[in-house]
Protein backbone atom coordinates (compact mmCIF):
# COMPACT_ATOMS: atom_id res chain seq x y z
CA UNK A 1 0.00 0.00 0.00
CA UNK A 2 1.16 4.05 -0.75
CA UNK A 3 1.54 6.29 2.27
CA UNK A 4 0.45 10.06 2.03
CA UNK A 5 1.23 13.09 3.12
CA UNK A 6 -0.62 15.42 5.07
CA UNK A 7 -1.23 19.21 5.99
CA UNK A 8 -3.99 21.50 6.86
CA UNK A 9 -5.93 23.82 4.82
CA UNK A 10 -9.05 25.78 6.66
CA UNK A 11 -9.71 22.95 9.43
CA UNK A 12 -9.38 20.46 6.80
CA UNK A 13 -6.32 17.86 5.82
CA UNK A 14 -5.48 17.39 2.42
CA UNK A 15 -3.70 14.15 2.00
CA UNK A 16 -2.25 13.26 -1.18
CA UNK A 17 -1.39 9.08 -2.01
CA UNK A 18 2.22 9.13 -3.39
CA UNK A 19 1.36 6.63 -5.47
CA UNK A 20 -1.66 7.67 -6.95
CA UNK A 21 -1.80 11.49 -6.64
CA UNK A 22 -5.20 10.93 -5.41
CA UNK A 23 -6.50 13.76 -3.11
CA UNK A 24 -8.58 12.98 0.33
CA UNK A 25 -9.68 15.58 2.11
CA UNK A 26 -10.99 15.25 5.91
CA UNK A 27 -13.26 18.02 7.58
CA UNK A 28 -11.62 17.73 11.48
CA UNK A 29 -14.47 19.41 12.00
CA UNK A 30 -17.12 17.06 10.97
CA UNK A 31 -19.75 16.27 13.27
CA UNK A 32 -18.72 13.43 15.74
CA UNK A 33 -20.02 10.13 14.73
CA UNK A 34 -23.34 8.78 16.63
CA UNK A 35 -23.10 6.80 20.12
CA UNK A 36 -24.27 3.46 17.64
CA UNK A 37 -21.30 4.34 15.38
CA UNK A 38 -18.80 4.57 18.17
CA UNK A 39 -19.97 1.67 19.91
CA UNK A 40 -19.26 -0.63 16.38
CA UNK A 41 -17.38 -3.47 17.39
CA UNK A 42 -15.90 -3.93 13.84
CA UNK A 43 -13.74 -0.67 15.62
CA UNK A 44 -11.68 -2.67 17.31
CA UNK A 45 -10.32 -5.05 14.92
CA UNK A 46 -8.99 -2.06 12.79
CA UNK A 47 -5.00 -2.09 13.30
CA UNK A 48 -4.25 1.35 14.01
CA UNK A 49 -0.29 2.55 15.01
CA UNK A 50 0.90 5.79 16.08
CA UNK A 51 4.38 6.85 15.39
CA UNK A 52 6.07 9.78 17.04
CA UNK A 53 9.17 10.50 18.89
CA UNK A 54 12.33 12.72 18.21
CA UNK A 55 14.02 14.00 14.70
CA UNK A 56 16.46 12.04 13.13
CA UNK A 57 14.70 8.71 15.43
CA UNK A 58 14.21 7.17 12.32
CA UNK A 59 10.59 8.01 11.69
CA UNK A 60 11.06 8.31 7.84
CA UNK A 61 12.78 4.43 7.73
CA UNK A 62 9.75 3.27 10.08
CA UNK A 63 7.51 4.52 8.01
CA UNK A 64 8.73 2.70 4.77
CA UNK A 65 8.74 -0.50 6.57
CA UNK A 66 5.12 0.17 7.47
CA UNK A 67 4.24 0.60 4.27
CA UNK A 68 6.25 -2.85 2.99
CA UNK A 69 4.24 -5.23 5.39
CA UNK A 70 0.80 -3.50 4.15
CA UNK A 71 -0.15 -0.53 6.18
CA UNK A 72 -1.97 2.80 4.88
CA UNK A 73 1.12 5.13 5.95
CA UNK A 74 -0.53 8.79 6.60
CA UNK A 75 3.35 10.68 7.43
CA UNK A 76 3.38 14.46 8.83
CA UNK A 77 -0.38 14.38 10.38
CA UNK A 78 -0.83 16.76 12.91
CA UNK A 79 -1.92 15.31 16.20
CA UNK A 80 -5.53 17.57 15.98
CA UNK A 81 -6.38 15.21 13.10
CA UNK A 82 -5.76 11.73 14.32
CA UNK A 83 -9.38 11.15 15.38
CA UNK A 84 -11.02 12.54 11.53
CA UNK A 85 -8.19 10.44 10.17
CA UNK A 86 -9.38 7.24 12.19
CA UNK A 87 -12.76 7.82 11.12
CA UNK A 88 -11.53 8.01 7.62
CA UNK A 89 -9.86 4.85 7.34
CA UNK A 90 -12.54 3.10 9.48
CA UNK A 91 -15.17 3.83 7.39
CA UNK A 92 -13.27 3.11 4.16
CA UNK A 93 -13.73 -0.10 4.61
CA UNK A 94 -11.18 -2.95 4.67
CA UNK A 95 -8.61 -0.95 2.17
CA UNK A 96 -7.43 1.19 5.12
CA UNK A 97 -8.38 -1.38 7.91
CA UNK A 98 -4.15 -1.10 8.67
CA UNK A 99 -3.36 2.08 9.14
CA UNK A 100 -0.29 3.90 10.76
CA UNK A 101 -0.38 7.43 11.39
CA UNK A 102 3.55 9.48 11.65
CA UNK A 103 3.25 12.64 13.68
CA UNK A 104 6.00 14.93 13.52
CA UNK A 105 7.12 17.68 15.54
CA UNK A 106 7.49 20.37 13.39
CA UNK A 107 4.02 20.31 12.21
CA UNK A 108 2.39 23.39 13.72
CA UNK A 109 -0.52 21.51 15.09
CA UNK A 110 1.41 19.23 17.08
CA UNK A 111 1.05 19.23 21.07
CA UNK A 112 1.82 17.20 23.83
CA UNK A 113 -1.36 15.69 24.67
CA UNK A 114 -0.81 13.01 22.92
CA UNK A 115 -2.07 10.68 25.88
CA UNK A 116 -5.81 12.76 25.36
CA UNK A 117 -5.84 12.11 21.58
CA UNK A 118 -5.09 8.16 22.05
CA UNK A 119 -7.95 8.28 25.08
CA UNK A 120 -10.26 9.95 22.52
CA UNK A 121 -9.87 7.00 20.14
CA UNK A 122 -10.05 4.43 22.09
CA UNK A 123 -13.59 5.73 23.80
CA UNK A 124 -14.70 5.29 20.12
CA UNK A 125 -13.50 1.74 19.90
CA UNK A 126 -10.40 2.24 18.45
CA UNK A 127 -7.20 0.49 20.24
CA UNK A 128 -4.54 2.31 18.97
CA UNK A 129 -0.74 1.23 19.61
CA UNK A 130 1.87 3.99 20.25
CA UNK A 131 4.94 3.21 19.55
CA UNK A 132 8.00 6.12 20.02
CA UNK A 133 11.40 6.69 18.26
CA UNK A 134 14.18 7.55 20.70
CA UNK A 135 18.17 7.91 20.28
CA UNK A 136 20.82 9.31 22.74
CA UNK A 137 21.29 13.04 22.02
CA UNK A 138 25.46 12.12 20.86
CA UNK A 139 23.82 9.46 17.96
CA UNK A 140 21.33 12.43 17.15
CA UNK A 141 23.85 14.86 16.86
CA UNK A 142 25.97 12.64 14.73
CA UNK A 143 22.86 12.17 12.63
CA UNK A 144 22.32 15.64 11.64
CA UNK A 145 26.04 16.76 10.90
CA UNK A 146 26.16 13.81 8.85
CA UNK A 147 23.63 15.49 6.49
CA UNK A 148 24.02 18.69 7.44
CA UNK A 149 21.17 19.95 8.05
CA UNK A 150 19.84 22.06 10.96
CA UNK A 151 17.64 20.88 13.92
CA UNK A 152 13.82 21.61 13.36
CA UNK A 153 13.61 23.66 16.93
CA UNK A 154 17.10 25.10 16.99
CA UNK A 155 15.89 28.28 15.54
CA UNK A 156 19.98 30.79 16.07
CA UNK A 157 20.35 28.31 18.72
CA UNK A 158 23.12 25.54 18.50
CA UNK A 159 22.12 21.88 17.17
CA UNK A 160 21.92 20.44 20.26
CA UNK A 161 19.46 22.92 22.33
CA UNK A 162 17.21 21.82 19.22
CA UNK A 163 17.53 18.22 20.76
CA UNK A 164 17.17 19.24 24.14
CA UNK A 165 14.13 20.81 23.22
CA UNK A 166 12.62 18.32 21.44
CA UNK A 167 13.37 16.32 24.06
CA UNK A 168 11.65 17.96 26.57
CA UNK A 169 8.49 18.50 24.30
CA UNK A 170 7.99 15.06 23.72
CA UNK A 171 8.84 13.55 27.07
CA UNK A 172 4.76 12.91 28.06
CA UNK A 173 4.68 11.34 24.62
CA UNK A 174 7.49 9.45 25.26
CA UNK A 175 6.23 8.27 28.47
CA UNK A 176 2.66 7.17 27.30
CA UNK A 177 4.05 5.01 24.60
CA UNK A 178 3.31 1.68 24.03
CA UNK A 179 6.62 0.66 22.86
CA UNK A 180 9.77 2.61 22.89
CA UNK A 181 12.31 1.84 20.42
CA UNK A 182 15.82 2.74 20.71
CA UNK A 183 16.97 3.08 17.58
CA UNK A 184 21.02 4.89 18.76
CA UNK A 185 21.85 1.26 17.94
CA UNK A 186 20.28 0.11 14.94
CA UNK A 187 21.47 1.08 10.85
CA UNK A 188 18.95 1.18 8.43
CA UNK A 189 18.41 -2.13 7.78
CA UNK A 190 17.96 -3.12 11.11
CA UNK A 191 15.58 -0.90 12.23
CA UNK A 192 13.26 -1.86 8.85
CA UNK A 193 14.03 -5.49 10.10
CA UNK A 194 12.91 -4.45 13.93
CA UNK A 195 9.34 -3.38 12.66
CA UNK A 196 8.48 -5.57 9.41
CA UNK A 197 9.00 -7.89 12.05
CA UNK A 198 6.68 -6.33 14.76
CA UNK A 199 3.73 -5.18 12.34
CA UNK A 200 3.93 -7.87 9.86
CA UNK A 201 0.96 -10.13 8.91
CA UNK A 202 -1.09 -10.57 11.35
CA UNK A 203 -0.76 -14.60 10.75
CA UNK A 204 2.92 -14.16 12.11
CA UNK A 205 2.05 -11.79 14.57
CA UNK A 206 1.48 -12.03 18.69
CA UNK A 207 3.95 -10.81 21.59
CA UNK A 208 7.53 -10.75 20.74
CA UNK A 209 9.98 -11.82 23.07
CA UNK A 210 13.63 -9.78 22.37
CA UNK A 211 15.99 -10.67 24.63
CA UNK A 212 19.06 -8.57 24.48
CA UNK A 213 22.60 -9.22 25.85
CA UNK A 214 24.87 -5.89 26.53
CA UNK A 215 27.52 -4.93 28.41
CA UNK A 216 27.17 -2.79 31.84
CA UNK A 217 30.24 -0.85 30.44
CA UNK A 218 28.28 0.60 27.61
CA UNK A 219 25.48 1.46 29.14
CA UNK A 220 21.81 0.12 29.97
CA UNK A 221 19.51 -0.15 27.10
CA UNK A 222 16.85 2.46 27.11
CA UNK A 223 13.97 0.12 26.00
CA UNK A 224 14.23 -2.93 28.30
CA UNK A 225 11.17 -4.14 30.09
CA UNK A 226 13.23 -6.16 32.35
CA UNK A 227 16.68 -5.85 32.98
CA UNK A 228 18.71 -8.89 34.59
CA UNK A 229 22.36 -8.68 35.64
CA UNK A 230 24.65 -12.01 34.70
CA UNK A 231 27.47 -10.64 37.03
CA UNK A 232 26.90 -13.00 39.74
CA UNK A 233 28.63 -15.88 37.42
CA UNK A 234 32.17 -16.44 37.01
CA UNK A 235 33.64 -14.55 33.92
CA UNK A 236 35.00 -16.58 31.35
CA UNK A 237 37.58 -13.62 30.09
CA UNK A 238 39.80 -15.06 33.03
CA UNK A 239 39.79 -18.65 31.46
CA UNK A 240 42.62 -17.97 28.86
CA UNK A 241 41.48 -20.36 26.48
CA UNK A 242 37.54 -18.73 26.43
CA UNK A 243 38.70 -14.71 26.36
CA UNK A 244 38.72 -14.28 22.98
CA UNK A 245 35.68 -16.54 22.46
CA UNK A 246 31.88 -15.47 23.14
CA UNK A 247 29.17 -16.50 24.86
CA UNK A 248 27.65 -17.74 21.30
CA UNK A 249 30.51 -20.89 21.29
CA UNK A 250 29.50 -23.87 23.11
CA UNK A 251 32.53 -24.16 25.17
CA UNK A 252 31.60 -20.59 26.34
CA UNK A 253 27.95 -21.27 26.79
CA UNK A 254 28.76 -24.55 28.66
CA UNK A 255 31.15 -22.88 31.28
CA UNK A 256 28.70 -20.36 31.97
CA UNK A 257 25.37 -22.30 31.98
CA UNK A 258 27.46 -24.80 33.94
CA UNK A 259 28.43 -22.68 37.23
CA UNK A 260 26.60 -23.37 40.03
CA UNK A 261 22.90 -20.93 40.38
CA UNK A 262 22.96 -20.60 36.74
CA UNK A 263 20.37 -23.40 36.00
CA UNK A 264 18.53 -22.72 38.68
CA UNK A 265 18.84 -18.64 37.70
CA UNK A 266 17.70 -19.40 33.89
CA UNK A 267 14.85 -21.59 34.44
CA UNK A 268 13.45 -19.22 37.59
CA UNK A 269 13.64 -16.12 34.97
CA UNK A 270 12.08 -18.23 32.06
CA UNK A 271 9.71 -19.19 33.86
CA UNK A 272 8.38 -15.22 35.32
CA UNK A 273 8.66 -14.32 31.74
CA UNK A 274 6.08 -16.86 30.63
CA UNK A 275 3.74 -15.51 33.16
CA UNK A 276 4.43 -11.83 32.81
CA UNK A 277 3.79 -12.77 28.68
CA UNK A 278 0.32 -14.08 29.42
CA UNK A 279 -0.56 -10.52 30.77
CA UNK A 280 1.31 -8.43 28.33
CA UNK A 281 -0.52 -10.56 25.58
CA UNK A 282 -3.59 -10.34 27.18
CA UNK A 283 -3.05 -6.16 27.40
CA UNK A 284 -2.25 -6.01 24.04
CA UNK A 285 1.49 -6.02 24.26
CA UNK A 286 3.04 -7.01 20.96
CA UNK A 287 6.54 -6.38 21.83
CA UNK A 288 8.91 -7.51 25.08
CA UNK A 289 12.27 -6.59 25.36
CA UNK A 290 14.34 -8.53 28.28
CA UNK A 291 17.98 -7.25 28.82
CA UNK A 292 20.49 -9.58 30.17
CA UNK A 293 24.06 -7.74 31.18
CA UNK A 294 27.41 -8.63 32.24
CA UNK A 295 30.74 -6.57 31.98
CA UNK A 296 31.41 -6.06 28.18
CA UNK A 297 28.40 -7.86 26.57
CA UNK A 298 30.93 -10.58 25.31
CA UNK A 299 30.36 -14.08 27.18
CA UNK A 300 28.10 -14.34 30.38
CA UNK A 301 25.37 -12.30 28.95
CA UNK A 302 24.99 -13.51 25.40
CA UNK A 303 25.18 -17.10 26.84
CA UNK A 304 22.29 -16.46 29.05
CA UNK A 305 20.38 -15.03 26.57
CA UNK A 306 20.92 -17.33 23.73
CA UNK A 307 19.58 -19.95 26.71
CA UNK A 308 17.14 -17.49 27.89
CA UNK A 309 15.35 -17.50 23.90
CA UNK A 310 15.87 -21.00 23.65
CA UNK A 311 13.25 -21.76 26.69
CA UNK A 312 11.06 -19.03 26.20
CA UNK A 313 10.63 -20.81 22.36
CA UNK A 314 9.98 -23.90 24.01
CA UNK A 315 7.35 -22.38 26.42
CA UNK A 316 5.60 -21.68 23.05
CA UNK A 317 6.69 -17.57 22.97
CA UNK A 318 8.12 -15.78 19.69
CA UNK A 319 11.27 -15.27 21.04
CA UNK A 320 15.11 -14.42 19.32
CA UNK A 321 18.48 -13.06 20.80
CA UNK A 322 20.31 -10.19 20.07
CA UNK A 323 23.76 -9.01 21.01
CA UNK A 324 23.86 -5.45 21.80
CA UNK A 325 27.64 -5.42 22.72
CA UNK A 326 29.15 -8.42 20.90
CA UNK A 327 32.29 -7.40 18.83
CA UNK A 328 32.90 -3.96 20.38
CA UNK A 329 35.56 -5.13 22.68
Amino acid sequence: MGGVRAGTAEGKTVSESESGGITVVVDANAAAPSPVEIAAPDRSQMDLVIVTGVSGGGRSTVARALENVGYYVVDNLPQALMVPMAELAYRSGGTARRTAMVLDVRSRAFSTDLAGAVRDLRARGFRPHVVFLDADTDVLVRRFESVRRPHPLQGDGRLIDGIKAEKELLQEAREQADMIIDTGQLNVNQLRARVEELFGPPDLRGLRVTVLSFGFKYGLPPDADFVADARFLPNPYWVPQLRERTGTDEAVSAYVLGQPGAEEFVAAYAGILAKAAQGFEREGKRYLAVAVGCTGGKHRSVAIAEELARRLREAGLIARAEHRDLGRE
